[in-house]
């Protein structure tokens, strides 16, 4: 499915939806490269209390309208200790402006701290069954799945503004030990693009 640079009614019909992973599944493990260093940033590094993995890319008019609250949340999860990650796996042929060049320059960009990584053989989207951008995951200490879905209910042009709530929410809940709520909704963006 494709997705235009036009907000409003017309974005959404050209909407895809989260698959909506099995809550408790295992963390899915990865090795990608983080284009903006070079270096090769592996899920086992990633340790913490929790983990976030959000699935993006750079032309998605809805990745840009959550860009700056993704740069916000990126820096509040790190000052918890908890790591975050960002994962582009788009088609670079087809889509060029998500190729690795420019995803560093998108990261820098938008001010994001946390790694944007790039999953070149889209294996990694597939383990997560990532289906559209932003797809975002919540895993607990033990890496076991506890949430999926939206950022938080903002649209572009909606006028609801970003604050990445339904997430945070997930991960106060396990900082605290609390269960984190089951009724999640699915997140809405650009299908990622399939080679």
């Amino acid at each position: 499915m494709r997705c235009g640079r036009r907000v409003g009614p017309n974005l959404v019909a050209m909407a895809a939806q989260s698959t909506m992973l099995a809550l408790g599944t295992p963390a899915p493990a990865f090795a990608l490269p983080e284009p903006a260093t070079g270096a090769v940033v592996r899920s086992t590094e990633l340790t913490g209390p929790a983990l976030v993995v959000t699935f993006l890319c750079n032309h998605c008019p809805y990745v840009q309208h959550v860009a700056a609250g993704l740069a916000d949340l990126g820096r509040d999860l790190a000052a918890k200790g908890v790591p975050m990650v960002g994962i582009s796996s788009n088609d670079v042929v087809a889509y060029p402006q998500d190729g690795p060049e420019a995803m560093a320059a998108e990261a820098a960009r938008h001010g994001w701290t946390f790694p944007y990584l790039y999953d070149q053989t889209q294996d990694v989207a597939r383990a997560y069954s990532a289906a559209c951008t932003p797809d975002t995951f919540v895993f607990d200490p033990a890496r076991r799945l506890v949430y999926r879905g939206r950022l938080d209910g903002s649209r572009p042009g909606s006028g609801v503004p970003v604050t990445c709530a339904d997430v945070r929410a997930a991960v106060e809940a396990v900082l605290a030990g609390r269960p984190v709520e089951q009724d999640q909704q699915p997140s809405i963006g650009c299908g990622i693009k399939w080679r």
